[in-house]
């Protein structure tokens, strides 16, 4: 089995789109993938995956970056904390609707958690988490992290929201009952709309440019009027005015305007 054909048959029994990922760069983490299982081919790949569940599960878990840690890129954190968060509950009496989209281990959602729960405690907040790895999830609702994962955990958040446990630290239940996981797929699956925050990083920068296009598009049509999409330091969103976006700054782009009124 051929490599294109290795990723029509994951489409058509999975359900996975394979082909919006960077070619080269998926061809040669999935050869390094076959050394390490010992197997010949993408034909014997393709067999153990569609017999085995786990073995496909496990695949997943290969195939997405999951590393995270919280509040990662802290200056952006920080102006998410003091600028864009205050802006969006000052224009909502009520809860705000956050997505963290590709959510890996956990750390992105809770950091929003945790700033959340300091700025508007009482506010009845809606938080959900995704990612179409279930492993990864489970380990997200367990919020146990290595040491590494809180680095950029100031003291006194470290001491307020978690406890220590051996050598690592776990959220405390008020933090992890704010946020609810599920799986979910952002290159075949649709998606919820009137987001005021959503937040996915470090994700279309192994896309193809196609792929990166129409998640941009996506995303953009889910925020609600004034709501913000916050990225990875790494992307850039560059034909963002005509998704009815403007640049707010670093990372950040509001939408001011729907796909109707841009194509006018």
């Amino acid at each position: 089995m051929e490599f294109a054909q290795f990723k029509e048959q994951m489409r058509q029994t999975f359900g996975l789109d394979l082909n919006s990922y960077k070619e080269n760069q998926l061809r040669r983490r999935l050869t390094g993938y076959l050394a390490r299982l010992n197997l010949p081919g993408f034909q014997a790949l393709y067999a153990r995956l569609q017999s085995d569940r786990n073995a496909y599960e496990a695949f997943l878990d290969f195939l997405t970056i999951n590393v995270s840690e919280f509040f990662r890129d802290p200056a952006r954190w920080t102006e998410l904390e003091k600028e864009i968060l205050p802006q969006l509950l000052a224009g909502k009496q009520g809860g705000l609707k956050i997505w963290s989209a590709a959510c890996a281990n956990g750390a992105e959602p809770y950091s929003l958690a945790i700033i959340l729960k300091e700025l508007s405690p009482f506010r009845p907040h809606r938080l959900l988490a995704t990612d179409i790895d279930k492993n990864v999830l489970e380990q997200a609702r367990q919020g146990r992290y290595h040491p590494d994962a809180v680095r950029h955990v100031s003291k006194e958040r470290l001491k307020k929201f978690f406890e220590p446990a051996g050598n690592a630290f776990v959220l405390k239940d008020e933090i992890k009952k704010m946020v609810t996981f599920r799986q979910h797929d952002l290159l075949t699956q649709p998606f919820e709309e009137g987001w005021n925050l959503i937040v996915c990083r470090n994700v279309s920068i192994y896309f193809t440019r196609e792929a990166q296009n129409q998640l941009n598009s996506k995303l953009a049509k889910s925020l609600a009027r004034g709501g913000f999409l916050f990225i990875g330091g790494s992307e850039m969103i560059f034909n963002y005015k005509e998704l009815g976006l403007e640049r707010a700054r670093t990372s950040f782009y509001q939408k001011v305007a729907g796909l109707q009124e841009v194509k006018r």
